[in-house]
């Protein structure tokens, strides 16, 4: 009996072997959307930078974090001429006076259809303490914030990987010390990539350790996908008719 691997299980097994990689693949890259819709924007251009991982955990410290957005991923939220007088009011101290005077009836029109009591996960803007925290210097993410990230990643990454991995172990045409330095490379780099966070909060040097952090995982992922679709779909048709009539799993 031959070694199981990708080339000899049934047709079945590789429908549910690439539908499980192919829906995952897409999680992927609404996960990368995501990325550039949030940290992407937070120095107001479009593409993820150092400057972008920089403002996102470390802050702009020169700066509110209500201006980092207006100029960031909110930009595009309310009209130059408004969004120009909110980040004026900002930088001359956020009066209280002035912000009801001018500033709040933007706020009502511009903000608080998401921003209110009924939105979970965001900032309640129909209450002027909740828009003067926003307006001070900005500190970047908290320390709370990263450790509820940082939980769900280490949780939620490990399991997709793992089993990415089993499937990708069962390729042939591999060296092993190949397949086995791909299938751990996730796991490093998801280390690297959530403890980056973290020193980047603390130091604004390690930013460029992020985006190794995720590039290598994107790597290794596409990889495994690539080389297990191909041993699946494309190898067999290759193989003699012998080896292709060999099943370990027949339908």
């Amino acid at each position: 009996m031959k070694p199981l691997n990708l080339c000899n299980i049934s047709v079945s097994v590789k429908m549910l072997f690439s539908g499980y990689l192919l829906i995952i693949a897409i999680g992927y890259g609404m996960a990368m959307v995501q990325v550039m819709f949030t940290h992407g924007m937070a120095d107001g251009k479009l593409g993820l930078s150092t400057e972008d991982i920089v403002y996102s955990y470390y802050g702009n410290r020169s700066g509110s974090l209500m201006e980092s957005k207006l100029e960031g991923s909110m930009k595009g939220n309310a009209p130059e001429q408004e969004r120009f007088k909110i980040i004026q009011w900002l930088r001359d101290g956020a009066d209280e006076t002035a912000y009801r005077n001018d500033i709040k009836p933007i706020i009502e029109q511009r903000c608080t259809i998401c921003h209110n009591a009924n939105t979970g996960g965001l900032p309640d803007f129909t209450q002027f303490e909740n828009v003067k925290k926003r307006a001070e210097a900005n500190q970047g993410a908290s320390f709370p914030a990263l450790a509820r990230v940082s939980h769900i990643h280490l949780f939620g990454i490990a399991f997709i990987f793992m089993f990415v991995g089993i499937i990708f172990s069962l390729t042939s045409g591999v060296r092993s010390w190949l397949k086995s330095t791909v299938i751990i490379m996730p796991y490093v780099f998801l280390l690297t990539d959530i403890s980056s966070w973290w020193l980047t909060k603390l130091n604004p040097n390690f930013a460029l350790l992020v985006i190794i952090g995720g590039g290598g995982m994107a790597m290794a992922f596409v990889f495994m996908l690539v080389v297990s679709l191909y041993e699946m779909w494309i190898l067999p048709r290759k193989l003699p008719l012998a080896d292709r009539r060999h099943s370990l799993f027949r339908d």
